[in-house]
């Protein structure tokens, strides 16, 4: 779908937190407080969800990939469950809806509505609402419906992909409103690959973007009538008399030099930033469905939230917002990871589990499954978590789901934030920007050690803060179950500045560190003997020159090369790919540990070219955007030996490789 760009290699492991009682150490999980259940599918099903509708008579819909639509009974674990074929011969379904005894799908080219007029348990209607003009550019995926509390529709179209074509179909890149007479209002548009998206409960629309063109990480934006939010495939359709919004193209020109978005947004009145940024490879890679917590307590201790699930990591997170300014913004915490899949679809069934629909086919996931369904359930006990983070004029207010040991709650030590952000430009993603540690200047713990107020020096309006937090512990014992999270500050809040007592501040000497003792990073334009661009005086020529290019599904166009040992070599890496990629040449065995490495790297990751600082890198190129093309200069190996050579752009290792044989 595109919207699956990478692989991440965290993702094959469960976040776990040690607790201890004073007595004993136990090893917490996510899997102590939510259970994983798979629904057993047949084998003879090929249930590549892209759709799920909970009916209330507890049977389940599920849409898939292959344009089916299966019935699913038992779904709740109280029997073996059935499976019923309900439709087929539809068109790619991503997105289903169940209302008034109908379903609704959404397919490549239509929004239609089913049903079963007979009673015999399979479709016999079939109308067509409204009607999505199509191009044949593979990329142009559709998704929904979702209904407002007025029964009308929304769908999401995804924009073609540019390597084919941008915007070929008419209101692809938009957010539409569908009535059931099929009476269509564009809302807005500058979407990518809304995969998905959501209706809260106050009726405001929340849609989850992915890393791509004009996309520098995945994110989750508010969508109001006449909004842009960024990609500027749609803009193909604003001169339509329909369009609620009048920029072009061109009008994206004078901002397309790689500016932080809230800069860019400076400039273009209709540009909406994120509401909460999704730190590309931090915390997923393919921002999928978006759900809010409506369960009043039957899924844990976050009513009134929001999980998002992501398709590549196979993993879900949770997202808190509030308004600053009118203007939504909030905070992004990792939740649970290990889904057997990659998750496409999360609905919630009725006794307040939550469904999870799953696929994968060539959006590459770290769940292994082709395809799956599972349900995630709460078992009552409430996890020590960072419940909410809300800004205030001067820094951060944390709430905990539990008492904090107050000894702890106060230690400067215990605290870490950076602030970062992303290139807006035309290219595919963009690596991390403007990275700063920034300086807590007090620390305020609230009377019942539930909240912790942390005063900044100062906050960066626009920009992404990293709050990372360690060796904190709840009064009962437990050790954060996820110790990180991040908050997009698009707006400061008004307000006087905190006035601090001597007990509140924070001295230097409290602090762990300051910028002076920040690691020293390779930068991207670095030459070292592992990369370098220049053939050496004394060769005269390279006795073997390999040519190596790409080709789609994160794969090397050549899987194998043969070289003798000592060869002077000239490897010619051209990056014809629509997304970032490097070639790192490994010691035998070492692919998997030096992808581990590089996902390791966080926010420096981007600075050194996502090649880790390890004796088992070889030879390597830099991270080459897209059309880039880059030689480097190296002597094989004098032993003889298989190896490999891989993208260490997080998650990309685990699939896209090859071999470099050294022979004597």
């Amino acid at each position: 779908m595109r919207i699956i760009r990478s692989i991440s290699l965290a993702a094959l492991s469960l976040c776990f937190a040690i607790v201890s009682n004073g007595q004993n150490n136990a090893v917490q999980s996510e899997k102590d407080y939510y259970s994983l259940r798979t629904i057993a599918i047949p084998q003879e099903i090929k249930l590549e969800v892209g759709g799920i509708a909970v009916m209330p008579d507890g049977r389940i819909a599920a849409s898939t990939r292959r344009g089916e639509i299966w019935i699913i009974e038992n779904a709740y674990g109280n029997g073996q469950p059935y499976f019923s074929k309900f439709a087929s011969g539809l068109h790619e379904v991503l997105g289903l809806a169940y209302r008034d005894g109908a379903l609704y799908c959404t397919q490549r080219g239509e929004l239609t509505k089913i049903e079963d007029k007979d009673g015999d348990g399979k479709a016999d209607s079939f109308t067509p609402i409204s009607i999505f003009q199509l191009s044949g550019n593979y990329h142009e995926y559709a998704y929904g419906p979702v209904f407002d509390k007025q029964g009308d529709m929304y769908v999401t179209l995804n924009v073609a992909w540019v390597g084919y074509g941008d915007g070929l179909g008419k209101w692809h890149g938009w957010l539409l409103k569908i009535k059931p007479n099929g009476a269509t209002e564009p809302i807005a548009t500058g979407l990518r690959s809304p995969a998905g998206f959501n209706i809260n409960n106050n009726g405001d629309v929340f849609y989850a973007e992915n890393q791509g063109d004009w996309v520098g990480s995945g994110r989750v934006t508010h969508l109001e009538k006449g909004d842009f939010a960024g990609n500027a495939g749609g803009l193909n359709w604003t001169k339509e008399p329909e369009s609620p919004l009048k920029l072009t193209k061109d009008d994206l020109k004078v901002v397309d030099n790689g500016q932080p978005m809230h800069e860019a947004a400076k400039i273009i009145k209709e540009l909406k930033l994120p509401a909460v940024w999704f730190p590309h490879t931090l915390m997923g890679i393919s921002t999928s469905d978006i759900l809010q917590d409506e369960t009043n307590g039957a899924f844990g201790p976050f009513a009134g939230q929001y999980y998002v699930a992501d398709q590549g990591h196979s993993k879900i997170m949770r997202m808190t917002l509030e308004k600053v300014n009118g203007k939504y913004q909030g905070a992004c915490y990792p939740f649970y990871e290990g889904f057997a899949s990659g998750l496409l679809r999360l609905r919630w069934g009725l006794d307040g589990s939550m469904f999870a629909g799953m696929t994968s086919r060539g959006w590459a996931s770290t769940g292994k499954a082709e395809y799956a369904l599972q349900r995630l359930v709460w078992n009552g006990e409430t996890p020590f978590e960072m419940k909410d983070i809300h800004a205030l004029p001067d820094g951060f207010e944390i709430e905990f789901t539990l008492p904090v040991d107050a000894a702890k709650l106060k230690n400067a030590m215990n605290y870490t934030v950076n602030s970062f952000t992303y290139k807006y430009h035309h290219n595919y993603g963009s690596p991390i920007i403007q990275n700063q540690i920034r300086k807590i200047k007090g620390i305020i713990p609230s009377a019942d050690g539930k909240k912790v107020k942390l005063v900044m020096d100062s906050l960066i309006a626009g920009h992404i803060h990293e709050i990372k937090l360690q060796n904190l512990t709840s009064s009962n014992g437990k050790a954060l179950l996820h110790d990180f999270a991040y908050y997009t500050m698009n707006n400061i809040p008004e307000g006087a500045a905190t006035v601090l007592t001597e007990g509140q501040k924070v001295k230097m000497m409290d602090m762990k560190h300051d910028m002076k003792t920040m690691p020293e990073s390779t930068s991207v334009n670095t030459i070292t003997a592992k990369r370098k661009l220049t053939m050496p005086g004394d060769w005269g020529q390279p006795d073997v020159v390999l040519k190596l290019g790409t080709k789609p599904g994160l794969k090397f166009d050549v899987a194998r090369f043969e070289v003798k040992a000592g060869a002077k070599v000239r490897l010619m890496f051209s990056n014809n790919d629509d997304m970032t990629h490097n070639v790192v040449v490994v010691a035998p065995g070492a692919a998997e540990e030096v992808g581990n490495l590089a996902l390791q790297l966080g926010l420096k990751g981007s600075e050194m070219n996502y090649v880790p600082n390890s004796p088992k890198v070889l030879f390597h190129t830099r991270l080459l955007p897209p059309d880039a093309i880059e030689s480097i200069y190296f002597l094989a190996p004098t032993t003889p030996g298989e190896y490999p050579f891989i993208c260490s752009y997080p998650g990309h290792a685990s699939v896209m490789r090859g071999i470099l044989k050294v022979v004597k």
